[in-house]
């Protein structure tokens, strides 16, 4: 009994890591395409505002939009408002992403170079 007390505080400290580092690894954001998501981000209504209380989400398009989600979530739920507002506003024909306004006219295009950039906009925005 006395050998298993002497190997509980490095068993406390392994579980506890292995818990620390699955948050880590479940909280991170997604891999995104860098061109095609920042330009896309520039249209699109959400983003992050850092306050006092911590990160929230906001829409240029709603004042009155606030979100608080835990720390844990934030990438995740702003990743889920971004594909929900892309589903509307994202287009691709002949290898050109097409981003509308909220009326359906045109705002602008950006052509897709790279096969890595035509499956990101696939599988991330899910169009």
């Amino acid at each position: 009994m006395n050998s298993l007390k002497k190997y509980l505080p490095f068993a406390l400290i392994l579980a506890f890591l292995a818990i620390a580092i699955s948050a880590f690894i479940q909280s991170k954001p997604s891999h995104k395409n860098e061109r095609v998501y920042t330009t896309v981000k520039k249209y699109s209504p959400y983003y992050t505002d850092r306050r006092i209380g911590g990160i929230q989400i906001m829409s240029k398009e709603d004042p009155e939009f606030k979100e608080k989600p835990d720390n844990m979530v934030l990438f995740k739920r702003l990743d889920e408002l971004e594909k929900a507002w892309a589903q509307k506003h994202l287009k691709v024909k002949n290898n050109i992403l097409i981003i509308l306004d909220n009326n359906g006219t045109q705002q602008a295009t950006l052509p897709l170079k790279t096969e890595e950039e035509i499956n990101f906009t696939h599988t991330y925005y899910g169009i």
